[in-house]
């Protein structure tokens, strides 16, 4: 019998436990004997079925030697951080859920588990039940990662999908999701793309081998959207998608997070609802994407457990993953060229006398909307700083 303890009883700790019941046997076949949650830790008692297994003292996991495997979906960084450090020091693997703890202090718990012979592993914490980190370091190990991008929080994916749709508001969308339970009564993560730049900051750190710092990157969400750019956005071919993106640049990079046109014939314009999707582009294997739900009570809960069975078969630790502590290298994403759309409250003239040739999407009430050749960021806000901009946003592609 192995035993695993997990640490926190939310909704990601509660699919743990869920799928190490409903699927014992198909685990058992491929570990070679039962899987079995020992001990759960939780701030506060709860009555439910697994009562019995709560304790809100850590000690009882770090010193119990049966205890193989902690999974930690407390999330946050602080408390998480400390147990996280003390399950590692006593000689356990640990799995995570927990994006923000992965991008902060990822690199540092990689060293210590590697330092402990033991494995700290978290695919669950950047697509959910989509399987893309171990693809990422494994599968396309024979390529150098030139970019990697993607819709990667389905909170703001459905409400995009609902303004697109229904012609939603934000607001209304917003209210609407968090009805259905995909957003947060706080759902700033969310909409102002912290969630996305967390997890844009783990595959970045990943894909080029050092660490990302969050505070370097800058994200935008989806708070400050008007309908009106997402109708005329629709109307010229694109979809409005908040993306995560990170991108090699000779021997630098950069990442970020922001609102994007993207192409209607791109296959992430055809990613709707809470679905989320990662795209990969390797030199030698071109692009290759990822798809499918990357949030949800089961879907982080099965890669969490999965990420359980390979930290116990691998012997006696998986094959390394990590990346250097040193940031140096980041460059400002807006030193790259990129094309840029424009709502400006204004005619083309106004805009032809501000970047030359431009591609006009609407003229209507006295309000222009147009693209831009590529041009940096830097550059396009200089270019603009005359303009009444009502809107700007990067175009993809």
């Amino acid at each position: 019998m192995i035993q695993i303890a997990i640490m926190g009883l939310g909704t990601v700790g509660t699919g743990v436990a869920k799928v190490v019941a409903e699927n014992a046997r198909q685990i058992e076949r491929k570990l070679g004997e039962p899987l079995q949650v020992k001990t759960i830790l939780v701030r506060h008692f709860k009555d439910g079925p697994y009562r019995q297994l709560m304790t809100d003292d850590f000690t009882r996991i770090e010193e119990d030697d049966a205890i193989r495997v902690v999974v930690e979906t407390i999330g946050g960084v602080e408390a998480a951080y400390e147990y996280t450090k003390r399950a590692l020091n006593a000689g356990k693997h640990v799995v995570t859920a927990n994006k923000q703890l992965v991008a902060e202090k990822g690199c540092e718990l990689l060293a210590l588990a590697k330092k402990r012979g033991v494995n700290y592993l978290f695919e669950a914490s950047v697509g959910g039940g989509i399987p893309v980190l171990h693809p990422l370091t494994q599968c396309m190990a024979a390529n150098r990662i030139d970019e990697v991008y993607g819709i990667l929080n389905g909170t703001t994916n459905y409400i995009l999908t609902r303004m697109v749709r229904a012609g939603a508001t934000f607001a209304d969308a917003l209210q609407e999701a968090q009805e259905k339970g995909y957003a947060e009564a706080d759902p700033t993560a969310d909409v102002e793309g912290i969630d996305a730049g967390r997890k844009i900051c783990i595959l970045a750190d990943l894909a080029f081998g050092r660490q990302m710092d969050p505070a370097a990157v800058p994200m935008e969400g989806i708070s400050r959207l008007s309908l009106d750019d997402v109708r005329i956005a629709q109307r010229a071919g694109y979809r409005i998608k908040l993306l995560g993106r990170a991108l090699r640049l000779g021997s630098g990079r950069t990442a970020y997070v922001a609102p994007h046109l993207v192409p209607e014939d791109h296959p992430l314009a055809n990613v709707e609802d809470v679905f989320n999707a990662v795209v990969v582009k390797g030199n030698a294997t071109g692009e290759v994407m990822f798809y499918g739900r990357g949030a949800g009570e089961m879907p982080t809960a099965s890669a969490c457990v999965a990420d359980v069975m390979e930290a116990l078969q691998a012997s006696p630790r998986r094959e390394e993953i990590g990346w250097e502590a040193d940031p140096e290298g980041f460059v400002p994403p807006q030193t790259v060229p990129l094309r840029h759309y424009f709502r400006i409250r204004g005619s083309l003239a106004d805009a032809v006398g501000a970047f030359g040739q431009v591609e006009v999407l609407s003229e209507d009430s006295g309000m222009t909307a147009f693209l831009t050749e590529p041009v940096s960021g830097g550059e396009a806000a200089e270019k603009a700083a005359a303009l009444a901009v009502l809107a700007r946003l990067p175009v993809l592609g």
